[in-house]
Order: C-alpha cells, then structure tokens, then sequence
C-alpha cells in the first residue's frame, strides 16, 4: 500500500550503503567538476542566505517570526545543492563514513573537503560581489545593507567557544537533512527531508561556515562602497577570517563526528 502512494522510503541501513557509494564517488571525482560543483554549491547556499537577509531587513515582523521565516528561505539553497547536484563542505562531511569503511584513503577524504571548501568559497564570494553590483543591499531603504553589516558584527562577537559550538549543531543538522533526503525516493520527499533540519537551524542561530562565507563579503562590500549609516565598527578580513576557522571546525566536528563517525558505528555490523 505504502508503494502505490509513495510514502515509501530507504531504511537507515540502505542510507549507509548509499553514503559509502556517494562518498566513494565524490571522493574520487576528477579535479574540474569537483570545483565547479563546488563553487555552484557556493552560489546555491549564498543565495539562499541572500533570502534569509530579505526577511531579516523587514523591522514589522517579530524576531521569532523573521528567523523561522527566514530559516524557511534559506532552505532554498540546500535544495539546489541536492536537487540541481553539487558539492558542499558541510554535507560532504559525510563522506567521513566511506573512510572509516576503508572505501576512501585519508587523503582522498582530505582532497575532497579541501577543494570543495576553497570552491564553496569562491562561489559564495562571487555570488556575492554580482549582488552587490546589482543593487540589491539598496532595497527596503538600504536596510538589506545595513542588515549584511549587523549579522556580521553579531558573527564577529561570538566567542571562539560559541562559534565553534554553533557550528557543531548547525552542521549536525544539516547532515540529518543530506542524510534524511538520501532516503527519499521523489524530489519532493527529499525537499520536505531539508526543510524542518534547515530551517530549525538557522532559527535556532547555528553558524554555517558556508553561509558565513557570504555574508562577510557583503558586510565588507556594504561597508567599503555604500552610504548606508552605519556603526562605527568596521568588519575586516580578520573577523572573517577567525571566524571561519572556528565555524569550520564545529561544522566539521558536527558533519563528520556527531553524524557520519557515530552511524558508521551504529551500523558497522548491520548492513545489507
């Protein structure tokens, strides 16, 4: 019965197979398209942080509405990264399962999160230098402008401990989300997988390594070329930087411990 309305899905045990064949694979892509799907992945969370600051701009809507909201939007640029296909950091944090079944050498797993990160962020900057030029920080009366300016200062005030935290339970659910869409079987099965993970994340506050990797660029651009008024403070290469090292590391604790390692020991004697 559950077939013929497909309401189906793949067990928990199919998805670990699944995982070690999609991390085999990603793991030994050949150098071109691995950065391209990387810097496309770039572009797909950037624009979905690029909704969530829409929403965020608006001052009539209540902060617990803006994020859940805004969470609901960012989930635009998970779906493009699983629908349209394309590598991003975080969720390939899962191929930490292909090596820990000796599918994968250490240095295939290394190749992989290196390139595919550097990739993610020349999307997520060029992306985000073209809506700059757009004019788009200009809507709302400049308040998109000044709005990339205030989520980076927040970002830039986090301590390394909250950073590193937040980034721990971000990309804790952002893998459930890749894990939950691996057990669909139509585009909107997986769809409906990313949404609560996605959107509970960014609600909650968590930080997205990738996600930060636009919005500092549009804080900088904002600050350096707008008229907008502003705080005193300026965001520099520095914050971006430091907080990338921190929120990368608690993606990768999140991603790669919390999620692929303890599947992988969940299910090492109990697959198919």
């Amino acid at each position: 019965m559950s077939d013929m309305y497909g309401f189906d899905a793949f067990s928990a045990t199919q998805i670990v197979v699944k995982v070690d064949q999609i991390g085999v694979k990603k793991a030994k892509m050949k150098i071109l398209p691995l950065i391209m799907l990387g810097i496309l992945a770039g572009v797909f969370i950037g624009l979905g942080a690029m909704l969530f600051v829409l929403v965020k701009s608006d001052p009539t809507l209540h902060y617990a509405v803006s994020q859940l909201l805004g969470g609901l939007v960012f989930c635009l640029g998970l779906v493009l990264v699983i629908i349209a296909g394309a590598e991003l950091f975080t969720g390939n944090n899962l191929i930490v399962m292909a090596w820990a079944d000796s599918k994968i050498t250490l240095y295939d797993l290394l190749r992989n999160w290196s390139l595919v990160c550097v990739a993610n962020l020349i999307g997520a900057v060029g992306l985000a230098v073209l809506v700059f030029l757009s004019g788009h920080t200009e809507m709302n009366g400049g308040r998109i402008g000044l709005e990339y300016v205030q989520i980076a200062e927040y970002k830039t005030s986090l301590t390394p401990v909250a950073a590193i935290c937040r980034g721990i339970l971000c990309n804790i659910l952002v893998c459930m989300a890749v894990w939950m869409a691996l057990a669909g079987r139509t585009v909107v099965d997986k769809v409906m997988a990313i949404l609560f993970p996605i959107t509970g994340f960014v609600a909650a506050g968590f930080e997205h390594s990738i996600a930060n990797m636009y919005f500092y660029p549009m804080a900088m651009l904002v600050e350096q070329f707008s008229l907008i008024e502003q705080s005193t403070s300026v965001i520099t290469l520095t914050d971006f930087l430091t907080n990338l090292l921190f929120v990368i590391s608690g993606n990768l604790v999140g991603g790669a411990v919390f999620v692929g390692l303890v599947y992988h020991v969940i299910y090492a004697d109990n697959k198919p």
